[in-house]
C-alpha cells in the first residue's frame, strides 16, 4: 500500500505550524544577553566626494559602545561577481563603508554601536557627513553616454560589461521584422524580513545569525574578510522571511557587524528598517531592450537580434547573473535559427541590481513575448496560432538552442491548449469581438505568454542517517526560507526508505550541522537537494541490504523493502527493522567483515547540461477602463510544468507566490528616482504592491514532463510563475489597447501610464 506522504502526495507543510503559532524565531527574535545594537549612516546624496566624518558628539552620547566609518575597521571591499568571459575587476569593488566616494543614495558610511536600538538610533543622527556632490547619472543607457558623470573614473567609462553578439546577421532572409524598444523596469524585493544579522564571539571564533538563503557562502565571505578559518565561523540561517534572490550573496553590512564584534568582543545585531530595506538591499530587474524580430509571411520565424542594456546600480556586485541569464534564454521556446544578443551592463548612480525571482528568465521571457506578440499583430495572426508555428516540438529534445541552452525535455504545444481550455480563450475571444464593435469603453485584453526557463544549476549536498531506534535524519545543504524543504525532503527519505514520514527529520542551514553546501535560489532545491537525499537513501538501502542478507543468510538480490524494513521478498517474517539493522551495524560479532558501524551515507549532486528547463503557458484576462486608465485583472490562467512532482501542494503555493510577484510588476511595482539620484519610492506609502484584494484566485492547471537530468525526475518550480506572469498581463493590456492604437506599454501598466498612453495614441 502506498503511503499518503510519499512522493506525489499532497503533505501539509510541517514547517508551517511553528510560523502560524509564532514560535518560530527570526534574527530579531533570538535572545542574547549583553547584545549590542548597530544603526548604520547613510549618504543622503547618490554621487559626492566624501571630505570628512565627524563622529565625535555620536561618540560621546549615551549608551554609545563605539563609531566606525570608512576604514576604521580595515575590511576589504566586497570584490565584482564575474561576467565570463570576463573576471572580477577590483576597482568595482564594493566598500562596506564608504571612503572617499559614495555612488548611491543609502551607501553606509558609518556605524554606530550601543547598548539599545534607541541608543544607536539617537547616535547616528550625530554623525556629520561632509559630502562634496558630484552629477549623478540614473538612466542605465544616459550613463552610455559622452560626457556622463563617470562612477569609477579610472574605468574610463560606466560600461562594465559588454558582450557583442555573434554569428551571422539574425535577420538575414527575414521577409517581416518587427522591432521594439522594451524596458523591464527596476523593482524591490521587499521580503517580509529585511536583511539581518546577529554576531557573537565564541571562543576564538564567530557564531552568526543571519537572514540569508546561503549559509555556507556567508560563511566563506566572513571568513575571507576576516582572515578566519571556516572552521572557526558558524553560521546559521534560522527562520527566514523571504528572500527571492536578493538574501543570496554576502552584504557590506554582514561584514561590517560581524567585525564589530569580534572588535569589542561582545554580541552585535543589525536588523533592516523598512526604508533601509528599499534603498540598500539589492534591487532587481532594470533592464533596456532593443529588439529585432524577423520572420517570414507565414509566420516562420528567422531570427532574432537584441540588445540588452542592464541596470548594474552602483556597483556592479552580481548584476551579471541576470544578464547572463537573459542571454542565455532569449529565444524562448522557440525555434529560432538565429539569435544574436549585444549584452551590456551599466553602472548608474542608483542601488545595486542583482538576482529577483527569476534572474534574467522573465526579462528574456518579457522581451521575446513582447515580440510574438508584435509579430502576430504585424502578420494579423492569432497570438496563440503564431506561437504554436513556432514552438520546438516534443519530439526534437533534448535541444540545443541559437543561444547554447540544452533544453531537457518539454512539450510547449500541450502545456498552451491546456491553458487556453482552462480560460475558454475562443469564448473570451468573440467576447472580445463584440465588445469592439460596440466601441465599449471598457476593454477586454486576452495575454498570452508561453515560456521557458533554466534551473537548478550548481551543485548539492545531502546526508542520510537511520538511528539507533529507526527514526531517520536527513541534513542537506539547501537552506530554505519558505519553500517546504522539510516536509519534501523528508517525503523524499520516506519513500526511498519505506519509513514513516513522522520518523524523518530534516536538519538544514547550520553549517555546523551540516558538512557542506550552496544553499537556495535559481529553483534548485528539489533537482538538487532532493536528488541529493535520494541517492544518499539509495545508497543506505544498498547497504542495509548487504547486511540484511548477511544476517539473513541471502543473497542481496533477493533482500527487498518492506514496510519499516528489509525482508528476504516474499517472506515477510524473514523482515528486519531499521532499528535492528542499525544495532546489528553497530556491533562487530554481526556485521560482515569491512561493514561500517552505522547506516548511513552521503551524496553531492551536480546539475548536467546547466540544469532543467521547467516550462509553462499562462493566459491574462483584463478589463481596461479606457476613460480612467484602470486595469483590473479579472481571471488568470497558469500551467506549468516542473517534471515530476514531489508535493503538488507546494508546487501549488510556490506558483501562488511567484504568480502574485510577477503580476505586481506588470500592474503596480516600480523604483523610481529622480534626476539627482534621490530614491522617491523609498518606503511602502510611495512604492506601490498588491493586496489579496488586487488580485484574483488563480487558476491552475499542470502537464507532466519528467526530465531524465536527475534521479527524481523533477525540474525547478519556485520562479516560473514570475517568469511567465508579468509579460502575460503585459500582453493583455497592449492587447485591451490596440484599437485604440497603442502598439506597446511598458510596465508597470498603472492606470497613470495607460491613461497617458490613450492621450497619445489620439492625438498621434
Amino acid at each position: 500500500m502506498i503511503s499518503d506522504t510519499a512522493i506525489g502526495h499532497p503533505v501539509q507543510r510541517r514547517e508551517d505550524v511553528p510560523l502560524i503559532t509564532g514560535s518560530a524565531r527570526y534574527v530579531a527574535d533570538l535572545p542574547v544577553d549583553g547584545c549590542l545594537s548597530a544603526v548604520f549612516v547613510r549618504s543622503p546624496v547618490a554621487h559626492g566626494r566624501v571630505t570628512g566624518i565627524d563622529t565625535g558628539e555620536a561618540r560621546s552620547a549615551p549608551g554609545v559602545v563605539d563609531v566606525c566609518a570608512g576604514g576604521d575597521l580595515g575590511l576589504p571591499p566586497i570584490p565584482e561577481t564575474a561576467f565570463p568571459p570576463l573576471s572580477p575587476r577590483e576597482q568595482f569593488s564594493w566598500p562596506p563603508l564608504a571612503t572617499d566616494t559614495v555612488r548611491f543614495a543609502g551607501e553606509a558610511l558609518a556605524v554606530v554601536v550601543a547598548e539599545s536600538l534607541p541608543a544607536a538610533v539617537d547616535a547616528a543622527e550625530l554623525v556629520v557627513a561632509s559630502i562634496d556632490p558630484l552629477d549623478a547619472v540614473v538612466d542605465p543607457v544616459d550613463a552610455m553616454a559622452d560626457g556622463a558623470p563617470l562612477l569609477f573614473p579610472a574605468h574610463g567609462s560606466n560600461l562594465v560589461i559588454d558582450v557583442p553578439a555573434d554569428g551571422q546577421d539574425a535577420l538575414e532572409g527575414a521577409e517581416v521584422v518587427v522591432r521594439g524598444r522594451f524596458r523591464n523596469q527596476r523593482v524591490a524585493p521587499v521580503p517580509l524580513e529585511t536583511n539581518a544579522i546577529l554576531a557573537r564571539p565564541a571562543g576564538e571564533g564567530l557564531e552568526v545569525f543571519a537572514s540569508t538563503q546561503v549559509p555556507f557562502r556567508l560563511r566563506e565571505g566572513l571568513c575571507t574578510a576576516l582572515g578566519m578559518d571556516p572552521s572557526t565561523v558558524r553560521v546559521v540561517a534560522p527562520a527566514v522571511g523571504g528572500g527571492f534572490g536578493a538574501k543570496g550573496g554576502v552584504y557590506p553590512e554582514y561584514l561590517v557587524v560581524a567585525a564589530l564584534a569580534r572588535r569589542l568582543s561582545r554580541p552585535v545585531r543589525w536588523v533592516q528598517e523598512r526604508s533601509e530595506n528599499l534603498m540598500a538591499m539589492t534591487h532587481g530587474r532594470g533592464q533596456v531592450q532593443e529588439v529585432e524580430l524577423g520572420a517570414r509571411r507565414d509566420g516562420t520565424l528567422i531570427g532574432l537580434r537584441a540588445r540588452t542594456v542592464s541596470e548594474a546600480g552602483a556597483y556592479p556586485w552580481r548584476a551579471g547573473i541576470p544578464a547572463r541569464t537573459t542571454r542565455l534564454m532569449a529565444g524562448g521556446v522557440y525555434r529560432v535559427p538565429r539569435v544574436q544578443v549585444h549584452t551590456q551592463a551599466v553602472v548608474t548612480n542608483t542601488t545595486p541590481v542583482g538576482p529577483y525571482r527569476g534572474a534574467g528568465r522573465p526579462e528574456a521571457a518579457a522581451m521575446m513575448e513582447r515580440a510574438m506578440d508584435m509579430l502576430a499583430a504585424e502578420l494579423d495572426l492569432d497570438p496563440a496560432e503564431l506561437r504554436r508555428r513556432n514552438f520546438i516540438r516534443a519530439g526534437e529534445f533534448p535541444y540545443r538552442t541559437a543561444s547554447g541552452a540544452v533544453y531537457d525535455t518539454g512539450n510547449y504545444e500541450r502545456a498552451l491548449d491546456e491553458a487556453l481550455h482552462l480560460a475558454g480563450y475562443e469564448a473570451l475571444r468573440r467576447e472580445q469581438a463584440e465588445r469592439r464593435a460596440r466601441r465599449d469603453p471598457m476593454a477586454l485584453g486576452i495575454g498570452l505568454s508561453t515560456f521557458v526557463e533554466v534551473s537548478g544549476g550548481g551543485w548539492e549536498h545531502g546526508t542520510v542517517r537511520v538511528n539507533s531506534d529507526g527514526s531517520v535524519t536527513v541534513t542537506t545543504g539547501s537552506s530554505p526560507h519558505g519553500q517546504g524543504h522539510e516536509t519534501t525532503f523528508a517525503q523524499v527519505a520516506s519513500s526511498a526508505l519505506g519509513v514513516p514520514y513522522d520518523a524523518v527529520r530534516v536538519l538544514h542551514s547550520d553549517t555546523a550541522v551540516v558538512a557542506r553546501g550552496v544553499g537556495t535560489f535559481g529553483s534548485r532545491s528539489g533537482q538538487l537537494g532532493g536528488s541529493a537525499v535520494l541517492n544518499a537513501a539509495k545508497e543506505v538501502v544498498s547497504r542495509a541490504r548487504l547486511l540484511a542478507a548477511h544476517l539473513l543468510e541471502a543473497s542481496p538480490q533477493d533482500i527487498g523493502l518492506t514496510d519499516g524494513g528489509l525482508a528476504v521478498r516474499g517472506d515477510p517474517s524473514t523482515r528486519l527493522s531499521w532499528a535492528e539493522l542499525c544495532a546489528a551495524a553497530a556491533d562487530p560479532a554481526r556485521r560482515p567483515p569491512g561493514f561500517p558501524g552505522d547506516l548511513a551515507a552521503e551524496a553531492d549532486v551536480t546539475a548536467v547540461d546547466g540544469g532543467t528547463y521547467p516550462f509553462g503557458a499562462h493566459v491574462a484576462v483584463v478589463d481596461v477602463d479606457t476613460e480612467t486608465g484602470r486595469v483590473t485583472l479579472r481571471r488568470f490562467v497558469a500551467v506549468d510544468d516542473c517534471g515530476a512532482v514531489i508535493n503538488p501542494m507546494i508546487v501549488e503555493g510556490q506558483v501562488h507566490g511567484g504568480l502574485a510577484q510577477g503580476v505586481a510588476q506588470a500592474l503596480f511595482e516600480e523604483v523610481r528616482y529622480d534626476a539627482d539620484g534621490n530614491p522617491v519610492t523609498a518606503n511602502l506609502a510611495d512604492y506601490a504592491m498588491p493586496s489579496a484584494a488586487d488580485l484574483p484566485s488563480w487558476l491552475l492547471g499542470q502537464t507532466v514532463t519528467p526530465t531524465d537530468r536527475n534521479a527524481l525526475g523533477v525540474k525547478g518550480v519556485g520562479e516560473s510563475g514570475t517568469v511567465g506572469s508579468a509579460v502575460a498581463v503585459q500582453n493583455a493590456v497592449v492587447d485591451a489597447l490596440r484599437p485604440w492604437g497603442v502598439t506597446h506599454l511598458d510596465m508597470p501598466a498603472t492606470p497613470q501610464r495607460v491613461w497617458e498612453a490613450l492621450r497619445r495614441a489620439a492625438q498621434a
